[in-house]
Order: C-alpha cells, then structure tokens, then sequence
C-alpha cells in the first residue's frame, strides 16, 4: 500500500517523498488505518519492519489538524520506550516525518543533566518521548504535567517489563485521563505483554504481521561451537577473512563488551563499546562512528541495543549466546532491514548449549552448525599472582571444563595444545569422545534416566 493511499495530511505526505518513503510496511499498513480512526492499537512486528513510523504518522496527523504548541502548552502525546538511544531514535522520527508541522516534540532520558529537558517541556510542546525513570523522576519534582495527553503510546513493551519498568509505568498511566486512545507495541508477545495490553487497551485492533518469534528470512542464521575463551579469538579471526563491512556484537555484560573491544584492538580491529557504564555522550559519539563507518565493530549489550536503528548492519554476531530465547530475535533483527540481507553468527561455549536449543525451539527451525573451525591460537588463560612464600596455599586440584578433577599432567599442557576451538572436548585422537559438542547436543537426559532408574527428589 501507497503512504499516498492512506489518507494522511499533505505535509506529511511531503516529508515522506523527500525521504523517499512511499510504500508503507505490512505493519504500517494495517496498524495507521485503525490508529488514524482513534482506535487503540496492540502491534506485534519484528525488530526492523517500522513500528515507529506506524504510530508517529497518526499521531502527527492528528495532532496536526488542531496544532497547540504555544508557549507552555502541555503535551498532548506521549510516547514511552526502554532505553535512550531508542528514545532519541523515535524522536528524531517525529521530526523528519513532521518537519513541514508547526508542532513541538521533546526527549527525556535519564543520564544526563536534567535542565535542559526542564526547560524544554516549560516552552511548550505537543509530543514528549521519554524513558519510565526520568519522566517519572520529574513528574515528582512537579516539572511534567500530562493531564493534557490525549495519545499514549508504549513502544518495545517486552523489553520495558524485561527492565522492571512495569511500576514506574503503572504510576504514569495513573496520571493520565481515562479518555485516550493507547496503543502498544512490541516485537515478541509473551504473557506478560498480553495482561499489560489488557490492562490499559480498549477493545484494541490486533495488528500482526509475523509470528511473534519469527526471524526474518533474509538473515543466515549459523552457529559456531567454541570454548569461552577462544571466542575472541575466533571473533577476530572472522572478521579478517568475513565481508563483515557493519558488524554488531552482543555479550551478556559490560565488562565483557569492554574485554571484546580490548581484543580486537590488540588485532588492529576499530571497534567501540555501547552500555550502560558508558556516559550518554560516550554512547552518542559510538552510534555516530559506527553510522558513518569510522568505527566498523559495535560491542553492545542488550538493553543498549533496543536504540540501535543503523542501516546497512552486515553481520549481528552473539558472542554470548542469551537465555532469552526472545533476545536473540531482537539481537539479529539489527542486519537484514529494508528488503536486505544479512549474516546472524553466534558463539556456543558448552554452558551456553541449552540457551541454543530453548532459542532453537522458539524460532521453529534448527540454526546451521559451522564445522569448518579455523585452526588459531586461544586467548592465554592469565595466570594467578603468585601468593607470599609464608602465606598457606591449601591444594585444589583442577576440575576439568566437564566436571570431575583434572589429572595433574594436563595442569600445564602447552599454548599450541588448544590451537583448535574444539579441542578441549575432544578425546586424544581429535575424532571427538563422549565430551564432544555433538554429542552434548543428542544428549537425552541423565545417566540414571537412560538406565531406566527412578532418579533422586532433591535440591538442583
């Protein structure tokens, strides 16, 4: 469908064609009808299909027809997100699509100084996009009055409820007038979203363009078996001989992004970090070298990830492999948007074996196994300081990654002994043993399950 064939108002329609916009997405063409006609809204769309410009164009159209931005107005819409990025990415859609508007729209995050926001709600405005935190935190100093608003909007629901934002948003709504249209979006619709949407939508028009864990078909998703402590190894080893020209990489923590980043410029790799550690400014200045490509490698984390709207991602790496399933489909949703294609590799240490398998379930389908393991040098495991001479040492002897101690003669095997990724789980022979990644994978249950014995109650 034609943004032209929706019936939107005429400066809208202009910013359109100068971004060169004029089909809309399945998302946007089935959820800007209903919206436009005041109806609320539960939208479920994966990461990348344009569920931000399927609720600011209704919301300028309508705010449009009856414009209100004089000095101290109070805001009419208000949209709420998870995280900054997200936030300033959704308000500078508002403006590229309602440039040609006299219409005032603000963000608010928290992180950074509180003034000038301050003073940009004082002058006036129509839409406030904000996170939870922040806008609650200025609500109680009086600062924010939103008795005006006549549009809410809930955008990545499921990662505000991830994030615990579920009171703070409930706080919110208390001060909002009952007599609102509201509409609710998000890229997976567990459970918990459902009862949110029940709570604060009105018989809502269900917009629904994919099944809520689906992936998109253009990403080729494959996975690398690989003990934790050659993941950079082979992450670096990848890079040098990949096409990957725009590349994310997810890790579970921040320290472990920080240690990623470390890495790869020990390779002569340009990579920055993106967390919550990091300053807004620090975080600012790595989405823009990573957009103009300065910075080719971006080290996120997940919550930082939700703001990430980059086009021309080539390759979304999972260097920890998440344990919610649904994680991993925002995470590779970043590659493969706009009719392109994209590259999905993740990174499975043992541990993370039963991650891949709940993520294998959730998007249907089994993710290719990558057996063509490069043959590189592991990350040196860093030794211990050694203890004072009088300082009493008692003995631990070593476990092995699989449990079980290790024999005294393999304490100090040599570098080139874990040359290969898989070799730690490997027998003598290389031809792989009862430890094997494969079959770890066909495992079926504990040894007493498999010899028919009654297995033990007791604490896990």
């Amino acid at each position: 469908m034609q943004f032209a064939e929706l019936g939107l108002a005429q400066p809208i329609l202009r910013a359109l064609v100068s971004e060169a916009y004029e089909t809309a997405t399945p998302i946007q063409a089935q959820a800007i009808p209903p919206a436009m006609a005041r109806r609320d809204i539960l939208g479920c769309a994966q990461t990348g299909t344009g569920k931000t410009a399927a609720f600011a164009l209704p919301i300028l159209h309508r705010l449009a027809a009856a414009p209100g931005s004089a000095s101290g107005a109070k805001p009419r819409a208000l949209v709420l997100c998870p995280t900054r990025e997200l936030a300033n990415q959704i308000a500078q859609s508002f403006a590229t699509y309602g440039k040609h508007l006299a219409l005032r729209c603000a963000v608010i995050f928290g992180g950074v100084n509180q003034n000038p926001q301050a003073q940009a709600i004082r002058r006036g405005l129509d839409i406030l996009v904000a996170t939870p935190g922040r806008l609650l935190d200025l609500m109680n100093q009086g600062l924010v009055d939103l008795t005006k608003i006549e549009v809410l909007v809930l955008d990545e629901a499921d990662r505000m409820l991830d994030m615990g934002f579920i009171h703070d948003i409930r706080r919110i709504v208390a001060k909002l007038r009952t007599e609102r249209q509201t509409m609710l979006f998000s890229a997976t619709m567990p459970t918990e979203v459902r009862r949110l949407a029940e709570m604060f939508l009105k018989n809502p028009a269900v917009v629904q363009v994919a099944h809520v864990a689906a992936t998109a078909d253009a990403i080729a998703q494959s996975v690398y078996f690989v003990p934790r402590r050659s993941k950079a190894a082979l992450l670096a080893h990848l890079y040098d001989h990949l096409s990957m020209a725009r590349t994310i990489v997810f890790t579970r923590t921040k320290h472990g992004a920080d240690r990623v980043v470390r890495h790869l410029h020990s390779r002569g790799i340009r990579s920055e970090a993106i967390h919550g550690n990091k300053s807004q400014n620090a975080r600012q200045r790595a989405l823009e070298n990573f957009r103009s490509n300065k910075t080719p490698v971006l080290v996120a984390t997940d919550i930082a990830s939700r703001g990430i709207d980059v086009d021309g991602i080539t390759h979304v790496v999972n260097y920890d492999l998440t344990d919610e399933p649904e994680t991993y489909v925002h995470r590779i949703g970043r590659t493969a948007r706009a009719g392109a294609s994209g590259v999905a590799l993740s990174f499975c240490d043992p541990e993370e074996l039963p991650n891949l398998k709940a993520i294998e379930r959730l998007i249907r389908k089994p993710i290719a196994v990558c057996k063509d393991l490069p043959t590189f040098e592991a990350e040196p495991v860093h030794q211990q300081p050694a203890r004072h001479a009088n300082q009493h040492q008692p003995h631990r002897p070593m476990r092995h990654p699989h449990g079980g101690e290790q024999r005294s003669n393999e304490r100090h095997a040599p570098a080139s002994a874990a040359r290969h990724p898989l070799q730690a789980f490997r027998g003598k022979s290389g031809k792989g043993s009862g430890n094997s990644f494969e079959q770890k994978r066909r495992w079926n249950g504990p040894k007493h399950a498999q010899r028919g014995a009654r297995p033990q109650m007791g604490r896990r």
